[in-house]
């Protein structure tokens, strides 16, 4: 802000001009204050445009579109001369920077400031558009970043929707980088084009720099918008899928405000934007606040204030250049503008705003609440998966988004390094979400809260093996037990003990009626490493040996992952073996070499058992004959299958993922390119749609279920090796990578 020059005026209707802001091609913006106290930003026309009658009637139907506004996300006009010698329009003054410079000093966004910031554009946007304007001009410098909220400035080149145009016909207005193709082109401008502009404003945001360059000329510029596609590196992978669609060139494939408000803020705008700025940001915004009401008018005295002077404000925040309104009266109490709320008295301006900009100072880091798309269900709750079809609340749903938008998560976690999800996938059991991790923990599916922690309980990297509400583990690795304990609670049921040389190595399986085990055999051992490996059969409610059978020697690898299906018990080894076994007898019906280098769970579907490699080959599971074989048509080999619903859904080598027919061997559909994915994929489904976990940025890929067309892919920047894992319950995805946990709308 700059001090006032001779020829500025010292007062202008009831307020006091106290320095000027900037300077436009309209006029002059100042900054004022009114004898209330309130500090607002008035535009003044330039001398030689007042005398121009075109423009005269151009500067009050500008102050009328400017009224027109109201809501939370724009700034009120409190008071406007369109009449007197020198026109003027006052607006009230927000105390924050503009999106531009916090970009500058800051650099880029963190993530749930990026989403907080979308919500409040796209909330001011329904209020704009609620009032039949457009705002035509959206761009980083008119987005001001207040305590509370975002808020958008500026609607000089605002049109109303009923078609009466306030600039001239055939000239191109806006700001090239972020007016959408349309305006680029000279052509009639929509509601969708203020969408376009928002999604290049989260991209600098997101970025910090301009999606179409930030280098050439102006025409080049808007040769990208028109013909190009924008530079999106940087900006976080749950957010590039609505960027994009936001950036969309035909306006009629834009999602509508609304729709981003509710994929961005399905809780609710509050939540969403509760301290929403980085703390350095928020600081910032504290000291600008009491820099700015320690200001006096020139000539004045000001007010006595113990203690060391002030800090000077940054040298940004101009108030609005003719902006609209959040709030039909321009009264100092307007709900949700707290930093701008400033009382006639009762101590110095500084002190009673101060203390509300510095309560947006104070953020507190939260661990979820981020947001899904957005979420509808009757009162009541939550649908709880596994109620066996007991009455109880409706189950809750949530609206699609628009194609090829992510959804965001209904909540997210990050647990402690030394808690790491491990690589297997976790379990639901009712309203919880069990994970094999040190120590073990169920989270609550509906808030992501833990419920409850048992430490030394598991080992990281154990399957959990859940029946009938019941967890199945081993117990301690020395005396080689098994224990059950009740999901609900993680409270330990029962522990049993197979003998006092026969020690439970791992639980790998469970059915209806058994427990299936790898054990250690030290009965006629006479050394150290002379003992015996088996498989056991586990009363699963009394926890009584069933059953015990020796393996084959060269099939006695410890690392085993193992399926049971239609009286039959499938397992692997790290030595590349598949065995059978009876689930009756434990008699070994057959075991065969499946090749080399392979470490994955077995799949059984339609009385068969499928094997990855160069091939996907599919073997009767009682006679281990083999049954079909499928090529994958010059893609390179398959990795581990995964049966759903009567189909097998299998990932090849090339990014590739197939949908097959069990029984056949045929293809139903292939998708070309569904990203990445690690040694294994979970996958499970949702009402018209197949959801696969993959690796890295392809963490969560949603196609739809009968032509594997792409929908939607969710992922994340952790920096972490582990794969994706997935799990649902209800109408919720849950998956791990790493420390991270996320539940997402199946939509």
């Amino acid at each position: 802000m700059e001090p006032l020059q001779a020829g500025d005026p010292r007062q202008l209707g009831s307020f006091r001009l106290l320095g000027r802001l900037g300077a436009g091609g309209m006029g002059r913006v100042y900054l004022a204050r009114s004898p209330g106290g309130r500090t607002v930003a008035v535009k003044v026309v330039h001398p030689h445009f007042a005398q121009d009658a075109d423009f005269r009637l151009r500067f009050r139907q500008e102050a009328r579109v400017a009224q027109a506004v109201s809501g939370r996300y724009t700034a009120p006009v409190v008071d406007a001369d369109t009449e007197g010698p020198v026109p003027w329009l006052a607006t009230a003054y927000v105390l924050g920077p503009d999106l531009t410079d916090v970009v500058d000093k800051h650099g880029a966004l963190p993530e749930r400031t990026l989403r907080a910031l979308g919500a409040g554009l796209a909330a001011a946007l329904q209020e704009i558009h609620a009032a039949g304007l457009i705002h035509r001009d959206l761009k980083p410098s008119n987005v001001l970043l207040a305590a509370d909220v975002p808020r958008v400035i500026d609607f000089g080149i605002a049109r109303a929707v009923d078609g009466n145009r306030m600039t001239q016909t055939g000239v191109v207005v806006g700001s090239p980088g972020y007016m959408p193709p349309e305006q680029a082109l000279g052509r009639e401008v929509g509601a969708a084009g203020d969408v376009f502009s928002l999604g290049a404003v989260l991209a600098f945001a997101a970025t910090g720099h301009n999606a179409w360059g930030n280098t050439g000329s102006h025409a080049a510029m808007l040769y990208n918008v028109v013909h190009g596609a924008p530079e999106l590196n940087g900006v976080p992978t749950s957010l590039l899928g609505l960027v994009r669609a936001c950036l969309l060139k035909d306006p009629a494939q834009r999602p509508a405000p609304a729709e981003l408000v509710a994929a961005l803020a399905p809780q609710g705008l509050d939540e969403a934007l509760a301290d929403w700025l980085p703390s350095a940001v928020s600081s910032t915004i504290a000291r600008h606040a009491a820099g700015i009401l320690d200001l006096e008018a020139p000539g004045t005295e000001p007010p006595a204030e113990p203690g060391p002077a002030a800090p000077p404000p940054p040298a940004y925040g101009p108030a609005p250049t003719g902006a609209p309104a959040p709030g039909s009266a321009p009264t100092h109490g307007t709900p949700g503008h707290a930093p701008t709320q400033v009382p006639p008295s009762g101590g110095s301006p500084r002190r009673r705003v101060l203390g509300l900009a510095a309560a947006g100072a104070a953020v507190v880091a939260v661990a979820g609440g981020a947001g899904a798309w957005a979420l509808t269900r009757d009162a009541g709750g939550r649908d709880a998966e596994g109620s066996g079809g007991r009455q109880g609340p409706e189950p809750e749903t949530f609206s699609t988004p628009p194609e090829g938008v992510a959804p965001q998560p209904l909540w997210h976690r990050t647990v402690p390094e030394d808690s790491l999800t491990a690589s297997v996938p976790p379990a639901v059991h009712e309203d919880l979400l069990l994970i094999s991790a040190e120590p073990l923990v169920a989270y609550e599916v509906s808030t992501g809260k833990p419920r409850w922690t048992k430490k030394d309980a598991n080992s990281t990297g154990n399957p959990v093996l859940l029946r009938d509400g019941t967890l199945y583990l081993r117990g301690d690795s020395v005396d080689g037990t098994v224990v059950g304990r009740g999901a609900g609670d993680g409270r330990e049921s029962w522990r049993s003990r197979l003998g006092e040389d026969v020690k439970v190595a791992d639980v790998i399986a469970v059915d209806d009626k058994q427990l299936y085990a790898t054990v250690t055999d030290y009965s006629k051992s006479r050394s150290a490493t002379d003992f015996r490996t088996g498989v056991a059969g586990i009363d699963r409610k009394s926890g009584k040996q069933v059953w015990l059978q020796y393996r084959d020697w060269g099939t006695d690898d410890y690392d085993v992952r193992a399926v049971v299906s239609g009286g039959f018990l499938v397992y692997t080894d790290s030595r590349s073996n598949m065995t059978v076994r009876s689930t009756a007898t434990g008699a070994q019906l057959w075991t065969r070499k499946i090749g080399s280098d392979l470490a994955w769970a077995p799949t059984v579907a339609a009385g068969l058992v499928f094997v990855p490699g160069d091939e996907l080959r599919a073997y009767d599971v009682e006679s281990g004959q083999e049954r079909w074989k499928l090529s994958p048509r010059g893609r390179r080999g398959f990795k581990n299958p995964v049966a759903v619903d009567g189909v097998l859904y299998v990932r090849d080598l090339d990014r590739g993922l197939w949908a097959v027919d069990p029984a056949e061997g045929s293809r139903i559909w292939l998708n070309e390119d569904a990203g990445d994915s690690g040694a294994e994929s979970d996958v499970v489904v949702h009402g018209g749609h197949l959801y696969a976990s993959g690796m890295d940025r392809s963490g969560v890929v949603a196609l739809d279920r009968k032509t594997g067309e792409h929908r939607w892919t969710y992922g994340d920047s952790a920096d972490t090796i582990e794969p994706w894992r997935l799990t649902r319950s209800g109408a919720r995805l849950l998956a791990t990578h790493g420390t991270e946990i996320y539940a997402l709308p199946a939509v």
